[in-house]
């Protein structure tokens, strides 16, 4: 003990810690320690936890736009314990936002923002938008598709008045979005901000020591030290906010993340922040951005700096400046909480099958509003449930190869489960289905071609559909062309010429018997030309040699008709009518499709007059694109498991 007692006496004697403890915790509080009091406590620690927190995190960040998504998603996902880490420091400053206006409201009601306590209360607010501006450069970093849109929205807004373009390339880094924005919005994040945040912090805490509490002594309750009940309650209330934002992070598994950034795909579901959500549907109100995102905001936060001055107005017969103050503070709060809760409910809007039906026929311009927020909501979703493919597909793609030096995005642009799907819908999905019924979260038709209008007719000549090419190649694909109850599906031939024509009356007049043995042969063996990766025939060499040899002899059918009196195939090399069967479904022959359709391999002799519609591709991809398109129809990358 006297070893100790001589330690603190050498540091006490050169530092003054004693004396410091003293001022610290013997700060007098008139009418005793009250538990309103704990929310000043507990935004410090809330910001003291974001510092440690962000100091950890930093040191797996790499800030660019190659790296910095990869860098997230080994914090979140190889890190040990970075997910709970990641989680506590984006929930925490969630936190900070719920407590600023609880903070706020204390620091009004208990009239600590009058005489002379002004500039105190000024500072405050400058802490609250040195708050807003972490929560908006911090959401950027993880450099995914909903944090680059929409900080991208967030930062076009400061285009708007004066001066604002220069401003924003500043911010920026340019005019485009890339390494400079992420490692300006990095160091704003974690040097500017912070070490702006502290030193108003530390001059509103001296201000606060050097006014005291507003609070009056009381023959009801005594005054009290701010040792050791109010620090108890400050301590509980801290415990209490931390032990609430760890229980979040274990049950959400961390925090959020999306696929990487892609600037040149527009995301519909790209929102802000949900505190930031009030002035995302503000901004909704008026026809003018400047006015929703810079003079309405302008005028609520002058509203605030005035707030002080405001409270010196004492009428006689009318509120008080001080209760004008409440009101409409407390107006302003309800409002911005009604605007969130709108913005989410707008974001959620679904009509029935039946009223959608309605809307969409009607000319009643309420209908028309009606359906254009049903369909603004439908493409949220739609795209926030891409995006969670998206990123599942993207994980799967990294434990499967890892990340290229490239970055992220370069699995993205190469993988056909993704890219291919986007080609297809954007070139092919006009004409083609590709209604894969195991994909979850893909509503039934989005991949698809139009569908046939009620009481449709293969001679109507209408331009409605081809095949649906889920599956193109496999046995059960090959099998249902070539069974009588299925081959005018508008799966097989959609609404083309073929669909009424010697293929269909083949298969309809010459396969009426009981042919479900040799068509089961018969679809193996051209299966077997596709070599799809998803159904490996290995086992079934007899029924191929059975299925070869059944294509190239009429025996079997009521016709007497060999598959090449009309197909060439294997060593019958003589072009027909048909399409060219060796190979088919390979990748070697769906590139030729989707390249030259009208080539002698693909339609016979008579290629381009047989053709129905389908172009050239090979005058509107890339090699590269068509590679992708390949793969994707033939499910080539679609199980990385096997």
């Amino acid at each position: 003990m006297r070893i100790l007692r001589q330690l603190f006496e050498f540091t006490d004697n050169r530092t003054g810690i004693q004396e410091l403890t003293k001022e610290a915790l013997y700060e007098n509080i008139p009418g005793g320690s009250k538990w309103r009091y704990i929310s000043g406590s507990m935004l410090v620690f809330a910001f003291v936890t974001q510092m440690i927190t962000g100091t950890f995190l930093a040191m797996s960040y790499s800030p660019s736009s190659t790296t910095a998504w990869a860098s997230v998603y080994y914090i979140q996902n190889e890190l040990s314990g970075g997910w709970l880490l990641r989680g506590i420091h984006h929930y925490m400053a969630q936190a900070m936002v719920v407590l600023l206006p609880i903070h706020m409201l204390q620091v009004v009601l208990e009239k600590a923002y009058v005489k002379p306590r002004e500039f105190n209360y000024w500072l405050g607010l400058v802490l609250m938008l040195i708050t807003f501006g972490l929560g908006l450069t911090g959401y950027l970093l993880p450099w995914d598709q909903k944090g680059y849109w929409a900080t991208k929205v967030a930062t076009n807004l400061m285009t708007l008045p004066p001066g604002g373009a220069e401003m924003q390339k500043m911010v920026v880094g340019g005019t485009e979005y890339g390494n400079l924005t992420l490692t300006r919005f990095f160091a704003l994040h974690v040097l500017v901000l912070p070490g702006a945040l502290i030193g108003f912090l530390v001059l509103h805490l001296a201000l606060f020591r050097k006014h005291g509490i507003t609070a009056h002594s009381s023959d009801k309750r005594g005054d009290e030290y701010f040792w050791p009940k109010q620090v108890l309650k400050d301590a509980v209330g801290c415990a209490i906010l931390f032990a609430l934002i760890f229980w979040i992070a274990v049950a959400r598994e961390g925090a959020e993340l999306g696929p990487p950034a892609e600037p040149t795909k527009a995301f519909d579901a790209a929102r802000p922040e949900w505190y930031f959500l009030f002035l995302f549907q503000l901004l909704k109100k008026f026809q003018s951005e400047f006015v929703g995102a810079i003079v309405v905001p302008g005028l609520i936060f002058g509203f605030f700096f005035m707030m002080p001055l405001i409270a010196k107005f004492r009428p006689r017969h009318l509120f008080n400046g001080h209760l004008i103050n409440v009101s409409v503070m407390g107006l302003l709060f309800l409002g911005a909480g009604y605007l969130t809760f709108e913005a989410m409910q707008e974001d959620n809007y679904t009509l029935s099958e039946e009223r959608l039906a309605e809307v969409r026929e009607s000319s009643d311009p309420s209908d028309k509003v009606e359906l254009e927020k049903h369909d603004k909501a439908a493409r949220f979703h739609r795209d926030k449930e891409a995006a969670e493919r998206d990123y599942n597909r993207i994980a799967a793609l990294i434990d499967y190869q890892g990340i290229p030096v490239a970055g992220p995005l370069e699995l993205l642009r190469n993988d056909p489960e993704i890219m291919g799907a986007r080609l297809f819908k954007a070139k092919c999905a006009s004409c083609h289905a590709y209604d894969d019924p195991s994909t979850e979260g893909i509503e039934l038709g989005e991949f698809a071609g139009p569908n046939m209008p009620e009481g449709w007719d293969a001679e109507s000549g209408s331009d409605f559909g081809a095949p649906n090419l889920y599956g193109f190649g496999s046995v059960n694909w090959i099998k249902n062309v070539l069974t009588p109850e299925k081959i005018k599906s508008v799966d097989n031939f959609g609404a083309t010429a073929h669909r009424a024509g010697s293929m269909v009356d083949f298969v309809e007049n010459g396969l009426n018997g009981d042919f479900d043995d040799q068509i089961t042969k018969i679809a193996k063996a051209l299966s077997a030309e596709a070599g799809l990766v998803y159904e490996p025939l290995t086992d079934e060499a007899d029924a191929i040699a059975e299925g070869n040899e059944l294509i190239q002899n009429g025996d079997w059918n009521d016709y007497g008709t060999a598959c090449t009196d009309c197909h060439s195939y294997k060593e019958n090399e003589e072009i027909g009518g048909g399409p060219d069967l060796t190979g088919y479904a390979s990748a070697d022959w769906i590139r030729q499709m989707i390249s030259d359709p009208s080539h002698s391999s693909m339609y016979g002799y008579d290629g381009a007059d047989n053709n129905d519609r389908m172009p050239a591709f090979k005058e509107f991809l890339t090699e590269k694109e068509i590679d992708l398109l390949v793969q994707f129809i033939r499910q080539d990358m679609k199980n990385l498991n096997r």
